[in-house]
């Protein structure tokens, strides 16, 4: 059974997710047309995010957690353009809607994973065997 906590960290995963699915074509195809071009732009930043749907959506621990790899791409897109651009509420959105979903998925992760008696074993458990 999922505890409160569980589910309310998956939630902030999904709204992190989700919004980054809408909003970064919204963002670079529409309010500021990349320099990119559209199709790369697509590629680069929003193609990515269709890659851990599935487990997202069967709420699988395991999704979650490296899921979170592929929300690093979005950090730093959102750092890099914070630092060079003039225009700064597009990337604070992306940076706060990746941060939704590095923090909900990794807690999510972390928490269900316990809930289902999912562990990583420590190497000095390993060696006691």
């Amino acid at each position: 059974m999922k505890s409160i906590a569980t589910n309310t960290y998956k939630k902030v995963a999904l709204l992190g997710y989700f919004g980054l699915l809408a909003f970064m074509p919204l963002w670079l195809l529409v309010l500021e047309p990349s320099s990119l071009g559209p199709w790369l732009a697509v590629i680069l930043f929003v193609v990515p995010l269709f890659f851990p749907f599935k487990g997202l959506m069967q709420g699988s621990p395991y999704t979650f957690a490296w899921s979170n790899f592929i929300v690093m791409w979005y950090f730093l897109h959102s750092l890099t353009s914070l630092w060079v651009s003039t225009n700064k509420i597009y990337p604070s959105i992306e940076l706060l809607l990746a941060s939704l979903m590095f923090f909900g998925g990794t807690y999510y992760a972390k928490y269900r994973g316990q809930e289902l008696g999912l562990s990583i074993r420590k190497k000095k458990d390993e060696d006691n065997n």
